[in-house]
């Protein structure tokens, strides 16, 4: 059973939901995000989603744009995030951990090199941002031959055929966004996901996770009353580090209270 199974099947036991938390490896630097990732984990996360700063993150709002901004500025490479990966996985032996990440990365190193540090470091999953499923396949084709899970995007505009692909092809677990667009905490979800919902089910898809826009307590009770297993929160935790900086100690406070809130929400 993989790390992420174990831990849904843990959740479903307890009667809870997954609760799933993004930051930006290296932000504001490597020594203060390692001590964030932590508080984290501390504070209630379930599985960590963390991303690898990169200069043109399409996919994302100015929020974590920001975040990779200050990661690059502090001078933090690739080869730091996987050392930082790598501290990770020896302090939680049990905690899945899943990458998301931007192609040019990947290819910079090649899909070989990349999805074999991830497998050497335990890295669970990896989620290509820029890379739709409809062209996922190399991807696809190189996490598997590593043993590394790959995790695909369902927007609420999917078609059908390349929501059964996704069904088909994704494992660990599906990251089903809220609404179109970029991430950020500043626009609400858009469209219903029940329906979705209820189709990834009958495609007997990863479990879905729901993402984009997700901030408050009332939001994450709201994804688990439409059956999603869980959620993603990314740009509500960027915010509350872009706003505490430079105090570490003022980031881990509220950071603490906020995550526990929000896990709260989830039983």
């Amino acid at each position: 059973m993989d790390r992420y199974a174990a831990c849904f099947e843990r959740l479903a036991r307890q009667q809870q939901a997954a609760l799933v938390p993004f930051v930006v490896l290296g932000d504001p630097n490597r020594e203060d995000s390692i001590r964030i990732i932590e508080s984290l984990i501390e504070s209630g996360a379930d599985a960590l989603e963390l991303g690898f700063p990169f200069s043109d993150p399409l996919a994302d709002g100015p929020t974590i744009q920001a975040a990779m901004d200050r990661a690059l500025r502090a001078g933090v490479t690739p080869d730091d995030c996987f050392a930082i990966l790598g501290q990770l996985r020896q302090a939680h032996p049990q905690l899945p951990i899943g990458l998301l990440v931007y192609a040019n990365i990947i290819h910079a190193l090649g899909l070989d090199e990349f999805y074999g540090r991830c497998a050497r470091l335990g890295v669970d999953s990896v989620l290509v941002a820029d890379v739709p499923v409809t062209e996922s396949q190399p991807f696809r084709e190189a996490a598997t031959k590593h043993g590394v899970l790959p995790i695909l995007l369902c927007p609420p505009n999917i078609n059908r055929d390349a929501l059964t692909q996704v069904a088909q092809h994704g494992a660990g677990y599906t990251y089903l966004l809220s609404r179109p667009g970029v991430t950020g905490t500043n626009v609400a979800a858009g469209r219903p996901v029940g329906e979705l919902l209820s189709q990834l089910k009958q495609l007997d898809a990863a479990p879905p996770l729901l993402g984009f826009g997700i901030s408050t307590p009332q939001h994450v009770a709201d994804a688990i009353h439409c059956g999603a297993a869980g959620v993603i929160c990314g740009s509500a935790i960027i915010e509350r580090i872009e706003r505490n900086l430079p105090d570490l100690d003022a980031i881990v406070d509220e950071l603490t209270n906020y995550v526990e809130g929000m896990k709260s929400a989830t039983r």
